[in-house]
């Protein structure tokens, strides 16, 4: 089988799997999408965010050029208002996989969710049954808790869970309320072995990075990023799982006048920042190791280390 692209008919060994992450802004993307192109590699998306159609400008989705020059996976996946978790997203990974390597192209996986990629590489734990009613019944009682709400009682029900995402902490307080048992006690009891390997490109620019984040907001704004919330809100609920990407329902707040769009961009640099600081943290405790390679953006020699990174595992 023979990669497409100028790959020299190399192909994935299928057993490491080449991943480029680190915070959001950090140039990921870019880097990515040039990567794939010279090696004839496509995308696989880690990023919670991107997976809900319709919310593209403020999750940085690939626009429809970029997608025609190398294809992506894990982008528009299910509606703004459907649950999708990390191991739905794990599960997908290898049909993706799959198809990719039968096209005779290299599965690259970028993004920043940690959890994501912890999700396929890590061993998970096999859960208890748990019955659809009551599992339906604790869900719409959380959809009514507000943030705040939500990490107290994570912080109270499992306590290890509590650092983490909104989407998170709600599947730990559903599985605790329901099984009697904490996701992080079951990670230990039962665990279910991971079945492939990775090795990591983490981008990090340092302390250049807040400024990019704001850069990054601008230009998503100049892009039409209102116009896309206006269009979402009218046709989108409120409480619909979509709108807890950074900076959305912010966004949201503008439309519906709560909000003034200078005030409202200020509160999205701040939450993006915030986001982005535990990105870093997360990557810097998790990912450790001869097959993690941690580059500066910004270096002029970051893109030939890129591509050594990325045919040595190949």
């Amino acid at each position: 089988m023979s990669a497409s692209g100028r790959s020299g008919g190399r192909t994935w060994n299928g057993t490491s799997l080449p991943v480029i992450c680190g915070p959001t802004a950090a140039g990921k993307s870019v880097l990515a999408l040039r990567l794939a192109d010279l090696r004839g590699a496509s995308i696989i998306s880690a990023d919670s965010r991107q997976v809900y159609r319709g919310f593209d400008i403020g999750t940085a989705k690939p626009d429809a050029g970029e997608r025609r020059r190398v294809p992506h996976f894990g982008i528009d996946v299910v509606e703004p208002d459907e649950r999708y978790t990390a191991a739905d997203w794990a599960a997908s990974v290898h049909g993706w996989i799959e198809t990719i390597t039968a096209s005779g192209r290299t599965p690259l996986v970028v993004g920043g969710t940690g959890f994501y990629l912890r999700a396929l590489f890590t061993p998970l734990f096999e859960e208890p049954e748990i019955d659809p009613a009551r599992r339906a019944s604790v869900r719409d009682m959380l959809s009514s808790l507000s943030a705040e709400e939500i990490r107290r009682w994570c912080e109270a029900i499992d306590p290890a869970r509590a650092p983490l995402g909104r989407a998170q902490r709600e599947r730990a307080i559903e599985v605790a309320l329901i099984t009697g048992r904490r996701i992080s006690e079951l990670h230990l009891d039962r665990p279910r072995a991971a079945v492939m390997t990775a090795r990591y490109l983490v981008l990090d620019p340092g302390s250049s990075l807040s400024g990019s984040i704001a850069a990054r907001i601008d230009g998503m704004l100049a892009a039409g990023w209102l116009d896309e919330v206006r269009s979402l809100a009218g046709r989108v609920e409120p409480d619909a799982r979509a709108w807890t990407a950074t900076g959305y329902d912010v966004m949201r707040r503008v439309v519906i006048g709560e909000l003034t769009l200078d005030r409202a961009r200020e509160l999205v640099v701040v939450a993006t920042r915030q986001y982005a600081k535990r990105q870093r943290t997360w990557f810097r405790h998790q990912l450790d190791g001869e097959r993690v390679l941690r580059l500066d953006p910004r270096a002029p020699d970051v893109f030939d280390r890129a591509v050594a990174w990325f045919d040595w595992g190949r």
